[in-house]
């Protein structure tokens, strides 16, 4: 007996997951209406009916589908899965988890669930729960490497450097050329507050690749030097990861409420809106919708194309421009900003030496420049990369070049940035304007 006579579905959903994939979605609808007619009652019906109306923007059509195909196999583990995916990437973070949870639990053998569970908790921030599925999926899979460097990191970032470490160095010790563990092991070695333990390893990488920017900051690192900036080829693709869920993450899962403070600090000055705003770093647009539509221009800058078209949805920005903030302040003419703002875009771009008087020249006289940093220690360095990888600066050593820049005024409010770890990460807003 065929698969067809058994299952008089299966051709219509193996079409239809095809046609979705290849984006036709017009005759995707088309062939799950088919099935749909042949049995109305099906969950893979509504289960490939919610991807479908996901991938043509339909969100609420999309969960309706999903929650329909729960409610008729509440056990049967790809429609959970695929509405606990659904629900991580709307950002739903717990009622995603609690379903990926149960999903695990029904399905514990299925190294697909797996990977979807891992990426749920990675989305939700839960490292806990990601390191204990990625342990089940090493007992599943003994010696899968590409697990083991999801643990490794995941540990890492706990804080449990000493196994991250054990890992990554098995990992070396089986392949010494590879570059993803590597600069694994290079990474961790740096969270590990240890980066002149990665000195070879960032030897092997630059005879591999001697022209690659992330090599080359991280062998800075290892020789005990700090790099004047991050390069964006590092930054970047965490960004892009992040773009999704960025704004969740920050406002409630961070406490980040510096777009709001700022926000406010510049309609105070420019109530009735007439000005031409630059955000440097402007991310998924936090400022911008604290901002609204301004009778001038918001320009935002931002090196990840994917936080931009998050930025873009807001509707506020006139403009974005991908490229490093350097790059842009450096290349942007005299006196054509009111307001210029870098909110948590220092700790990673670094170096501020040329950036502040590139910020007074970009203004207009009158102009403001409100840049927030992270807090370095006075009896230290002017600038610190720390094990966060995040840059710290000297609050007297940003005085000081503003003023040395020309501003006619400087002011500084320390402040909470933001959360981690359920700790306040503490930092200074500077606040210079330009002379009228």
């Amino acid at each position: 007996m065929s698969a067809t006579a058994t299952d008089p579905n299966l051709q219509y959903l193996t079409k239809a997951r095809e046609q979705i994939a290849q984006g036709d979605l017009k005759n995707a609808a088309q062939t799950l209406n088919k099935a749909n007619t042949q049995w109305p009652q099906d969950p893979r019906v509504f289960m490939l009916g919610g991807l479908l109306a996901e991938k043509a923007g339909n969100v609420k059509g999309a969960f309706e589908a999903l929650r329909k195909s729960v409610s008729l196999a509440p056990d049967w583990g790809p429609g959970l899965l695929e509405l606990a995916l659904l629900l991580a990437r709307q950002n739903q973070f717990k009622e995603a988890v609690e379903t990926a949870e149960k999903v695990a639990l029904i399905e514990p053998q299925n190294l697909q669930v797996l990977a979807g569970v891992v990426d749920i908790a990675h989305r939700a921030g839960h490292y806990e729960m990601a390191i204990r599925h990625l342990r089940r999926g090493l007992e599943l899979v003994p010696g899968d490497v590409m697990l083991r460097r999801l643990l490794a990191a995941d540990l890492s970032s706990l804080g449990q450097h000493a196994e991250s470490l054990a890992l990554w160095s098995a990992l070396v010790a089986e392949n010494p050329q590879d570059s993803k563990t590597l600069i694994g092991r290079v990474q961790a070695c740096v969270a590990a507050g240890k980066p002149a333990d990665a000195e070879q390893d960032t030897a092997v990488l630059l005879s591999l690749a001697p022209d690659d920017a992330v090599y080359q900051y991280y062998a800075q690192l290892a020789r005990g030097e700090t790099p004047r900036q991050q390069p964006a080829e590092l930054t970047r693709p965490m960004f892009d990861n992040m773009a999704e869920f960025y704004d969740l993450h920050m406002v409630r899962g961070l406490k980040y409420q510096l777009p709001k403070q700022v926000g406010d600090q510049i309609l105070a000055r420019h109530p009735e809106k007439k000005i031409n705003v630059l955000d440097l770093g402007c991310g998924t647009g936090l400022l911008g919708v604290c901002l609204g539509r301004l009778d001038g221009a918001l320009v935002g800058v931002d090196p990840s194309m994917k936080m931009i078209d998050q930025a873009a949805r807001h509707n506020v920005y006139d403009r974005f421009h991908t490229v490093n903030l350097h790059d842009a302040l450096r290349e942007t003419p005299d006196g054509l900003y009111q307001v210029i703002a870098a909110l948590d875009v220092f700790i990673y771009a670094g170096d501020v030496t040329e950036a502040i008087p590139n910020a007074l020249r970009v203004l207009v006289p009158g102009g403001m420049m409100v840049f927030s940093f992270e807090t370095a220690p006075e009896q230290g360095a002017d600038l610190v990369l720390q094990p966060s990888g995040r840059y710290a600066h000297k609050r007297s050593h940003i005085e000081a070049l503003c003023k040395a820049a020309g501003f006619a005024s400087v002011e500084v409010r320390d402040t909470e940035l933001r959360e981690e770890n359920h700790q306040p990460v503490n930092g200074f807003v500077v606040t210079a304007c330009k002379a009228a």
